[in-house]
């Protein structure tokens, strides 16, 4: 339904706190002191009301002011609308994790699901049984519109945007490492930059477009590479990799997670890649709320207690 915007906003909506108050006590006097306003006060309140409603609402009777009929049927309709508005101002009721029921969306790229995700749903079934969780798989260019349209709760990735309504913590930082069979692709770690720019690459982006931060870095020096397949998903190129004679840079925990998972071979990039931070994104409109500042917390403590591994030569 549509609201009338002008028509509403000739109303004091203060009136409204009135009438009930009026509706609640035998007198004039009475009502004032219930809201804390003085006897004449209430009275002008009463007298604006009856202009607003276009009706007597209260008349004298032996035993104080009696409702007429109109201000009976609008008792319920007031009081309903209070009460929805007072829950709309009242501080976020206390969190309790054992005994809430509540559904949170994340968006995240894989690689960070990956990590993170096994770690999180065990904790949230230990201690926080009723906390569900929705993934969405979101890059940091399309972000900031699911958080500003309520899509997504909390963002987690690579944020390099965002506006005084969004706030941001880092979690950690990732470095990059090449992962590759070393039995298809002939090269044992380290790998050089001869190597590195002529086997085929396996790419990760999240965008359309098959260029990416190891691109810019080869460009410095007048190098380009071959890429032999662009995904978005971050978790599928260690399973192409180990099947074919292709490498692919990664940040550093997955490639890591993976190459222990499926035997494969890291090595650092042969060419200067910048750190990144991976960090936790989302709107200020829920900073205060007990239960997104409770998974906040929780997932801050989950990374903080396992540090990011790093690579070591063998």
């Amino acid at each position: 339904m549509a609201i009338d915007h002008a028509n509403l906003g000739k109303l004091d909506l203060n009136l409204l706190v009135a009438f009930d108050a009026l509706m609640s006590e035998p007198t004039v006097t009475r009502a004032a002191a219930r809201i804390g306003l003085g006897q004449s006060a209430m009275s002008h309140a009463l007298g604006r009301l009856r202009l607003a409603f276009n009706d007597e609402l209260l008349t004298r009777g032996p035993k104080g002011m009696l409702p007429t009929p109109r201000a009976l049927a609008l008792i319920e309709p007031v009081r309903e609308a209070l009460a929805r508005i007072e829950a709309l101002v009242a501080p976020p009721a206390a969190f309790d994790p054992e005994r809430a029921e509540r559904t949170f969306t994340l968006g995240m790229p894989d690689s960070s699901e990956v990590l993170l995700m096994p770690r999180l749903v065990a904790q949230l079934q230990r201690t926080a049984p009723g906390i569900h969780l929705l993934l969405r798989n979101v890059d940091r260019y399309r972000i900031l519109q699911d958080l500003d349209a309520d899509r997504v709760d909390l963002g987690i990735g690579i944020f390099e945007e965002g506006q005084t309504h969004h706030k941001r913590r880092a979690l950690h930082r990732e470095s990059y490492l090449c992962v590759f069979n070393p039995d298809l692709v002939g090269v044992a770690p380290p790998i050089s930059l001869d190597d590195y720019v002529r086997l085929p690459h396996v790419l990760t982006s999240l965008v359309e477009s098959a260029h990416g931060v190891v691109d810019d870095a080869l460009a410095k020096i007048g190098k380009t590479r071959v890429i032999a397949l662009t995904s978005p998903r971050f978790t599928a190129a260690p399973f192409v990799v180990r099947q074919a004679p292709v490498i692919a840079t990664m940040h550093a925990n997955v490639a890591l997670f993976f190459a222990d998972a499926l035997g494969l071979a890291v090595s650092p990039a042969p060419i200067e890649l910048p750190d990144v931070t991976i960090s936790m994104l989302w709107h200020s409109s829920y900073d205060a709320d007990p239960a997104h500042r409770w998974l906040r917390e929780t997932i801050r403590r989950l990374v903080d207690s396992e540090p990011a591994p790093r690579w070591t030569p063998a």
